[in-house]
């Protein structure tokens, strides 16, 4: 019986091969395959960069039709997974700098990771009007602070923390260092807790 030392499963390196095979010759369903299969982690990534449902589909829709315009570029160096990822966060952050920090948000656009997330569901379980209440606070003000952080550092943050992905495939799709990805989330990290100390308190 083989023992299980590596308890993390590896990522099939060709798991997309066969689509992006298809895609190349003109398989506009592989395409499509392609493209509902990373539509909701995408959509996630570029909208908690945004903050803005219109923004983020509209980012998202210049995404896929650039990747279909590259495909016949992509020398699967990395994984299509990584490509795409890596042209999605490109984009973004073109995007963000083209638009501008706009601070204006809608309260009504705020639907934060935190509501999946363990600790907070645990804590949302048993029926209490204030806590209720401050979550919400903490809901919208964490919204608020990652908006207050530089587009890079959002980037990282979002990936990481929202998104649950490692070091060395942020390093990957943001053509860094682990230690850069590091770093930023160090920073990020320090600059959200600053922005939420008062809230702690």
């Amino acid at each position: 019986m083989k023992s299980k030392k590596n308890p993390q499963k590896k990522r099939k390196p060709d798991e997309d091969k066969h689509l992006v095979a298809r895609a190349r010759d003109g398989d506009t369903h592989a395409f499509d395959e392609l493209v509902v299969k990373y539509t909701p982690r995408l959509y996630g990534l570029v909208y908690h960069m945004t903050s803005n449902h219109e923004d983020t589909h509209d980012v998202l829709q210049d995404v896929f039709a650039k990747a279909y315009r590259s495909l016949k570029r992509f020398q699967e160096k990395s994984t299509f997974y990584t490509w795409i990822y890596s042209i999605s966060v490109n984009m973004t952050l073109n995007f963000l700098k083209k638009r501008g920090r706009r601070r204006a948000m809608s309260l009504d656009d705020v639907d934060m990771a935190i509501e999946r997330d363990p600790d907070f569901i645990e804590a949302t379980s048993k029926s209490d009007p204030v806590r209720e209440v401050n979550i919400a606070e903490l809901q919208e003000r964490l919204n608020m602070a990652l908006q207050e952080l530089s587009d890079d550092h959002r980037a990282v943050v979002t990936m990481f923390d929202i998104q649950g992905m490692p070091h060395a495939e942020i390093s990957k799709i943001l053509g860094v260092s682990e230690g850069t990805v590091r770093s930023r989330l160090f920073y990020a990290h320090r600059q959200l807790q600053n922005y939420l100390e008062e809230f702690r308190k």
